[in-house]
């Protein structure tokens, strides 16, 4: 990636004195997209967990409209139980309020997960596929389909990192 016309003996011996204590070029890569994928998963999760709450709401929703004595069945750990609407409907609740508490939960851990993301980008100035110089939001998602790295090199110093 350094952009050097000298040969690799003098190029091993710049890296080896410029970048003793800081990561090399793939392991800056590698961490910026462990980095990512830890927080699509999070986001992931976020969705699945939405789901989940839309589902509680509607069956909620249901089971007010019901006789509270009325029997119904319920999945505990794998196990359908019977019981009456009046013991589950307030354990759906509960379960429901649970589910969001735990999103808001997931939702702030993404978001200290993206100000991560973007502290380390600027640290290593790092430059997405796609990405123009000065837009920085959405890079991510125009660089998502891209599958080829540029040769453009980094653009300030020889310090950054290009990663698709």
């Amino acid at each position: 990636m350094a952009a050097s016309s000298s040969s690799t003996g003098s190029k091993s011996s710049n890296n080896a004195g410029g970048k003793q204590s800081g990561p090399s070029a793939e392991q800056v890569v590698a961490t910026f997209q462990r980095m990512r994928q830890e927080q699509r998963s999070m986001a992931s999760r976020a969705a699945e967990f939405e789901m989940e709450i839309n589902e509680h709401s509607l069956v909620i929703e249901t089971l007010k409209e019901v006789d509270p004595s009325r029997k119904c069945f319920r999945l505990v750990g794998g196990v359908l139980v019977e019981r009456t609407v009046k013991e589950v409907l307030p354990a759906l609740e509960n379960n429901k309020e649970q589910i969001s508490k735990f999103i808001d939960s997931l939702n702030t851990q993404m978001q200290g997960k993206g100000r991560e993301l973007t502290e380390y980008r600027e640290r290593y100035n790092i430059r997405l596929v796609g990405e123009g110089e000065g837009n920085s939001q959405g890079a991510a998602a125009s660089a998502a389909g891209s599958s080829g790295q540029s040769d453009d090199g980094p653009s300030k110093g020889g310090a950054g990192v290009l990663v698709s």
